[in-house]
């Protein structure tokens, strides 16, 4: 038996609602939940979950830090030639 106290608790952790779905829509999450033993409510969680999280800004790419030298230190390969980087680079291949 669940505390009262706790009945306040779960009644704001879950809402019930009513969705007006597209009846061939509704065909076709009911019998994609049917064969993937999902129920249709967490097909429609999973649905606003994606919709959602597609919404958020993709967090870009950050470069390794291939720096060749000290931080703040003069350039290394700065006195070589390009044939010389490129065989630096290339290690002689």
């Amino acid at each position: 038996m669940v505390c009262p106290c706790h009945m306040i608790w779960l009644r704001y952790l879950i809402m019930k609602t009513t969705v007006e779905i597209d009846d061939a829509l509704f065909v076709r999450v009911r019998k994609h939940a049917r064969r993937t033993g999902q129920s249709m409510r967490s097909l429609v969680e999973e649905g606003l979950r994606r919709c959602l999280d597609a919404d958020r800004p993709a967090t870009g790419y950050r470069l390794p830090d291939l720096s060749v030298g000290e931080a703040g230190g003069a350039n290394p390969l700065e006195s070589l030639s390009w044939h010389d980087v490129r065989d630096q680079i290339y290690g002689g291949r």
